[in-house]
């Protein structure tokens, strides 16, 4: 019997609030930036259709509030997703550090069946932010934090400007698929 493919892709995005999340959601799914910022509530999600080697998908993108108060959006929320991104501001220390309760409190909630090979991705955002010159965390730093993590993808991207935004989408969308496809099994 045929394996029956899933075409559907749930992707997470976590960080502190005001990192950039909705607007990296944004830039990729609708090629836009607002400067206005406005605080998610709760949870959002924006689909695009993705084609690889000849087969559309359906990359579901969860936008979170970053804020503490809503940091137990549950169980529900994570389960079932192929794909976390852990994103941070690389003008605020914090939101770097913030980085690995983020992907502990991600592995808690949605309890992936490998938590080792889960994939996540990481994210640094605004480097457009002051030509770069408020800039607090290095890219190397950021490097070694992910390869101390298993070698997870690292991206540094614009939002604003669009920089690095589709690459880190289409990796993003790639290792989703590779974990959807390995659920399959």
């Amino acid at each position: 019997m045929p394996s029956r493919r899933r075409t559907l892709l749930k992707v997470i995005i976590l960080g502190d609030s005001g990192v950039g999340k909705t607007s990296l959601m944004n830039q990729y799914v609708n090629k836009k930036f607002s400067n206005q910022y406005k605080a998610t509530i709760g949870a959002d999600f924006l689909t695009k259709e993705v084609q690889f080697e000849d087969r559309l998908f359906t990359l579901q993108i969860w936008d979170t509030a970053g804020q503490e108060r809503f940091q137990s959006l549950g169980v529900a929320f994570y389960r079932g997703a192929d794909c976390c991104v852990l994103c941070y501001d690389v003008n605020v220390m914090k939101s770097f550090d913030n980085l690995n309760n983020w992907r502990e409190e991600f592995l808690i909630q949605a309890s992936p069946s490998d938590p080792e090979n889960f994939p996540f991705v990481v994210l640094g955002n605004k480097i457009d932010v002051d030509g770069g010159n408020s800039r607090v965390v290095s890219e190397k730093k950021a490097r070694a934090w992910c390869a101390s993590k298993g070698n997870i993808p690292y991206f540094e991207t614009s939002a604003k400007d669009g920089v690095n935004v589709e690459e880190a989408f289409q990796c993003i969308a790639r290792n989703a698929l590779k974990s959807g496809e390995e659920e399959e099994m």
